[in-house]
């Protein structure tokens, strides 16, 4: 069976091998973009890198973290978090067992509401209890190298473990090659875990449910059924997962219900209750109007404050939740006093414009916004190094290191260019300045740029892992795609208002600048390009979009603009299709750097994207393959990627989507807009892709009329998330 997820690039890629969603296209350029053509006649082949000489640290290399294994450690951290988390809560369900206690009764209610019985708003007439405003964080603690698993055997199931999960694949007629994914999803015991309910398979990125359909009749035979309650359960939790995938923390309940329906199970309400019972999932009620206040006891029952009934997986119920209690938590408190009233001042009169609201800001407050498009990162840049000038222990983390070494270019001519780090980094310890001995980053203020890239999980492990009295600011531009995980978390935060905002009014220069501007607020204009800073190429379809690309980057931009083939992005919106990053990316290695692919399809000198866990793609090129693995230069590090995770984790790199390029910024792209694009386009996709261009945009349109629709019409895809009522719980602060 095939285990390769379908959909297009709105559902981002949470794999390297990604979600597939093609695009070919068709012709003729609409509206957008001036200009005149850059010049087409063949060149010569611009080959990029050729053979790099690997250098052997392999010593040196095992005395620290490797990207990987820092990463594991962050997540079982996380892990280890939730559970304490858990264990607090009051009422614990037992395996099988039935509910106790608040969680008891909200199922009642779900079920009285369902069945019609009651009102939404008669069965949830109690208050809710206030939330606590500022809750210890239960921070993680420092993760020293030699700690017990962390190692290259971290996550990796044992041999004998696969084999047996193999023997029950093979029973059931699954592939085989599922067996490690199978092992260490399952865990201990995933061969009896798997023969007792074959609807386990779901938990493997890319299986469906139909496939687990077979499996599971080919070993139950006749005892298989559609409404055999493990299926309704596995389904349940597998769609909440896909929702997670699509950006959503949460369900409504009729929208759970319904997509279970469509997924065959008969009785959907029973299913969802099972699951809740089981533990496998939480169910929520939220106010829809959380500021109305709530009723009287001698109010009529209809005049009851309305609720939505939310399920969702607990993973990313307990995120948000210790999102919302960190957040209380600064906004609550009294930032550290460093520096006087005094100094701060003269640090802010010595800055201009929008930066000095940023510094001022930053001064009284623990929590803050700050907005703006790629010309406003001097703001954040001025606040760091005022903020050092008085002494603070000042960081910035970006949500890639192409833009952490972009922003830390801001930063050359004073110490805190080696204060930047990316999150990834600053989170497990391999970068950044490390942990106190209570488990906190050793900070006084933490700028976090790129703050619409993350999700809940993410972002609720930094706000709990800054100490008592520093400062966070947030900042980004909340016109690009969201995050790659659930959650929408810094558009949540804007809209919630509880701490102080300020949005740059420094707009981004040149026909580039005024291009994604106007896109930003859904207008797609003609701009003046004199310097051909912005060209359209027509075409009619796919395979003169392919050609018109490959000629673009290896030959026409170098030659016109003066940008070498390695320094131009290729952008399209899916992986699959007739134009899509697959067939792209073939191409573009046929004409940069032919090969016979000896390494798992790769070879010296070929430009990748290396992506060691969801949602993060880390830019790069191929050094030399032995038998440890892939050897990758990522952003001047080196990176072996061991030969079993090469074909999950490592795609070529000269064609991306643009979930994978956001953050980064190349002098030229070149964006790919098929035919068959039409659907995967929205404003923010364009706003992003469009975006990522510093001194150059090409624009190879197949897509006619859907691309200023899409501008013009098609906003974000909305996400479900909890965050908003649970902020909405805390006093808001004005400005």
């Amino acid at each position: 069976m095939s285990t390769e997820p379908e959909g297009t690039e709105e559902a981002p890629e949470q794999e390297a091998d990604g979600a597939g969603g093609g695009e070919a296209g068709t012709a003729e350029s609409a509206g957008g973009g001036a200009g005149n053509s850059v010049s087409e006649e063949p060149g010569a082949d611009a080959g990029e890198g050729g053979d790099a000489a690997g250098t052997d640290a392999e010593g040196a290399e095992k005395a620290r973290l490797s990207e990987a294994e820092a990463e594991l450690a962050a997540q079982r951290i996380e892990r280890e978090r939730i559970a304490r988390r858990k264990a607090e809560k009051q009422g614990p369900v037992a395996s099988g067992a039935k509910l106790s206690g608040k969680a008891a009764d909200l199922l009642a209610a779900v079920r009285a509401v369902e069945s019609g019985e009651k009102p939404v708003a008669a069965v949830f007439s109690e208050p809710e209890a206030p939330r606590r405003p500022a809750q210890e964080p239960v921070r993680p603690r420092p993760v020293p190298v030699e700690a017990p698993g962390v190692g290259g055997s971290v996550g990796v199931p044992a041999p004998e473990a696969v084999e047996t999960v193999r023997s029950v694949l093979a029973e059931g007629g699954a592939p085989e090659n599922l067996a490690a994914q199978v092992a260490a999803a399952l865990g201990e015991g995933a061969d009896d875990r798997l023969r007792a309910d074959p609807w386990q398979l779901l938990r493997v990125t890319g299986v469906r449910p139909e496939q687990a359909d077979g499996f599971a009749r080919a070993l139950l035979g006749a005892q298989c059924a559609p409404d055999d309650e493990r299926r309704g359960r596995a389904v349940t939790v597998w769609l909440l997962e896909q929702a997670a995938l699509a950006g959503h923390t949460v369900l409504e309940m009729p929208a759970l219900v319904a997509a279970l329906v469509q997924r065959g199970v008969p009785d959907a309400d029973a299913a969802v209750q099972s699951t809740i019972a089981e533990a496998e999932a939480l169910v929520f009620q939220d106010a829809l109007d959380p500021a109305a206040p709530e009723p009287a006891e001698d109010d009529e029952e209809g005049a009851e404050r309305p609720v939505r009934i939310l399920v969702g997986l607990e993973r990313y119920a307990l995120a948000e939740e210790s999102l919302a209690d960190g957040l209380a938590r600064l906004t609550n408190s009294v930032p550290k006093e460093d520096g006087s009233a005094e100094d701060w001042e003269r640090a802010a009169a010595s800055a201009e414009g929008s930066a000095a609201e940023l510094i001022r800001a930053a001064a009284a407050e623990g929590l803050v916004l700050h907005t703006g498009g790629e010309a406003s990162l001097t703001e954040p840049a001025a606040l760091l190094v005022a903020a050092r000038g008085l002494g603070l222990r000042s960081w910035a983390a970006t949500h890639s290191p192409l833009g952490r070494d972009r922003f830390g270019a801001l930063l050359a001519t004073d110490d805190s260019a080696r204060q930047v780090t990316t999150v990834a980094g600053l989170l497990s310890g391999a970068e950044g300045p490390g942990r106190d001995a209570d488990g906190a980053f050793d900070l006084d203020l933490l700028v976090v740029l790129d703050a619409p890239q993350l999700d809940v999980e993410t972002a609720a492990l930094l706000v709990e892992s800054l100490p008592d009295g520093a400062r966070l600011v947030l900042g980004g531009d909340p016109a690009v795609l969201w995050s790659a995980g659930p959650g929408r978390v810094f558009a949540d935060l804007l809209g919630a208002r509880i701490c102080p905002q300020v949005a740059s009014r420094k707009p981004d220069p040149g026909p580039l600048g005024e291009l994604v501007s106007g896109i930003g607020i859904g207008e797609l204009n003609q701009v003046e390009a004199p310097g051909k800073e912005v060209v359209i190429v027509p075409v009619r379809d796919a395979g003169e979009a392919v050609h018109r690309t490959v000629q673009l980057v290896a030959d026409s931009v170098p030659r016109a603009i003066g940008v070498p083939a390695e320094e131009t992005q290729v952008i399209t919106p899916g992986h699959g299709g007739a134009a899509g990053t697959r067939v792209l990316n073939a191409a573009l290695k046929e004409r940069l750097n032919p090969g016979p692919g000896r390494f798992g399809g790769f070879d010296p000198g070929d430009r990748v994207v290396h992506s060691p866990a969801p949602g993060r793609t880390l830019p790069g090129q191929v050094v030399k393959a032995d038998a440890d693995g892939l050897h990758l230069m990522c952003s001047g590090e080196p990176v072996v990627v061991p030969k079993e995770r090469v074909e999950q984790s490592v795609r070529h790199g000269w064609a991306l989507t643009a979930h994978q390029a956001v953050g980064g910024r190349w002098p030229a792209a070149v964006v790919v807009l098929p035919g068959d694009a039409a659907q995967a386009l929205s404003r923010p996709w364009v706003y992003t892709a469009f975006g990522r261009a510093e001194r150059h945009l090409s624009v190879v349109h197949g897509a006619e009329q859907a691309l200023p629709r899409a501008v013009a019409e098609i906003p974000a895809k909305p996400r479900t998330t909890r965050l908003p009522v649970l902020l909405g719980a805390q006093t808001p602060t004005p400005g």
